[in-house]
């Protein structure tokens, strides 16, 4: 481990593929100054995790799933008691203002406290037929040994989802974070610790790509969930495919939120800019798509520019009202500038904002872009930041067309006071969680996920147990088991 203070930008990402060098950096998005940089592990370290982590799915898996739910508790109550110290660590390492870090420690809490109390009901036998001497149950039995790719936008919430239904079912987990997060990824390392579980059971590494494609080789490994982007996600299942693996992809979004009518509209634009700007947009779920109606246009649009005109840059350790914090890194800033760039030369409008102020830093002003058309880039492409681009539409049936009219299905959200209509425009939406009269409904007992090029799979609630799970059919021949009873 090694400190700088001083380094340019360099594509983590990029360097991560090559080399044994260091690769993941804590890089302050205030100022672009790296503070901690990491090693990767060598081959025989990795190795030495695959047998630890295959050789702890025994005895963990044989646990009693009560006693697994213990686990969860404690791991919850760490979550609690440091959540401080997270939420530090996040606003520090991808800009995340400090209060929004806080509440994702508490979505972790709430995960971890769902799946300790739901848990052994969710995973327990199911009786499908029995008759006179006859029982046949479907049994929800763990596969083994799991690998996590996760991003850096939701450092810890990804994991938490991630991890709590497959520790309580009795698998076992290797989690490799983005290369922009590590000091999350440790921190969590010692709370899984601490939390006093077994050696094996839940593994950090600092791993290369080509490390990765080995991991997902390897006959101890079971399956693959990643969250990330779409060419993340086409080169893991492709990877995974070629092994026989079962993979969970949650992928990249274009969520459309669409507003028919309001009773203000002054405030629901204000509410729309509000939800666009959590973690400054950089989240698969925010509202990329501002779908309005014509009657309401100018004046959604107008509130949106005069609030997006009104923000000034801010600490995102010490956030205040009426601020914009940085985005993650300095290539995610470069980037999106680089799509708002050509979306203008191509015709749309920039209403506010679209520059990166002259300082240093991942900056980028919050930015309302409008008159994109289906000829432009931005139409197809995720802007994965704190961009509003909105579309004027004369019906629902337009808003239908083109909320559809996408190559993403996440998520989505219907606005009108005609609670009929909002409902049935909902219904007609093409993603894998669809709202009315409300942005969205992400909690513990809520299953996520998407269709289309948004992956598959779901996590959270009910059905983040049945993802990697051994759906076994046990029937039983027993003189004494008697219809009905037992």
């Amino acid at each position: 481990m090694t400190e700088t203070h001083a380094e340019t930008s360099t594509d983590t990402k990029a360097a991560s593929g090559t080399g044994r060098g260091p690769a993941y950096r804590t890089r302050d998005p205030r100022t672009n100054a790296v503070l901690e940089t990491f090693d990767v592990v060598d081959d025989d370290h990795l190795e030495e995790a695959l047998a630890a982590g295959h050789l702890a799915y025994g005895p963990w898996s044989g646990l009693d799933i009560e006693d697994r739910a213990v686990f969860a508790h404690r791991i919850a109550d760490l979550f609690e008691e440091r959540r401080t110290e997270l939420a530090v660590i996040a606003s520090t390492e991808m800009g995340k203002a400090l209060d929004q870090a806080d509440g994702e420690i508490q979505e972790c809490i709430d995960i971890f406290r769902y799946y300790a109390i739901n848990g052994p009901h969710l995973g327990a036998d199911e009786v499908i037929k029995e008759e006179a001497g006859r029982r046949s149950v479907i049994q929800k039995r763990p596969l083994g040994l799991l690998l996590g790719i996760m991003p850096w936008n939701f450092p810890y919430y990804q994991i938490a989802r991630f991890a709590a239904p497959n520790l309580l079912l009795g698998n076992t987990i290797l989690l490799k974070h983005a290369e922009s997060c590590p000091r999350a990824a440790l921190a969590l390392q010692r709370l899984f610790d601490d939390a006093g579980l077994p050696a094996g059971v839940y593994q950090n590494l600092f791993v290369t790509h080509e490390q990765v494609e080995r991991i997902i080789g390897d006959p101890r490994v079971q399956g693959v969930s990643l969250t990330g982007s779409e060419r993340a996600g086409s080169a893991v299942a492709a990877i995974a495919g070629r092994h026989l693996k079962k993979v969970v992809l949650e992928l990249g979004g274009s969520d459309p939120h669409i507003y028919l009518s309001a009773d203000d509209v002054a405030a629901a634009a204000r509410e729309a800019v509000e939800t666009r700007l959590d973690t400054m947009g950089q989240a698969c779920t925010s509202n990329k798509r501002l779908i309005v109606a014509d009657d309401i246009y100018d004046e959604f649009v107008d509130t949106l520019v005069e609030t997006v005109a009104g923000l000034e840059p801010g600490d995102p350790v010490e956030p205040q009202p009426g601020r914009y914090y940085p985005l993650s890194s300095e290539e995610a800033a470069v980037g999106l500038h680089g799509q708002l760039r050509r979306a203008a030369e191509q015709g749309a409008v920039i209403r506010a904002g679209g520059e990166r102020p002259d300082q240093p830093g991942a900056w980028l002003q919050p930015t309302v872009l409008t008159d994109v058309t289906e000829q432009m880039d931005a139409f197809h492409e995720e802007l994965f930041g704190p961009v509003l681009t909105v579309y004027r539409v004369r019906d629902e049936q337009e808003a239908v067309r083109l909320a559809n009219d996408s190559p993403y299905g996440l998520g989505g959200a219907v606005f009108s006071q005609d609670h009929a209509q909002a409902l049935r425009v909902a219904q007609q939406l093409e993603v894998g969680m669809s709202n009315v009269n409300v942005a969205g409904s992400e909690a513990a007992d809520m299953p996520f996920g998407g269709v289309k090029r948004s992956g598959f799979g779901r996590e959270l609630g009910p059905l983040g147990m049945d993802e990697f799970v051994n759906k076994r059919l046990l029937t039983i021949v027993d003189p004494e088991i008697a219809g009905g009873e037992g």
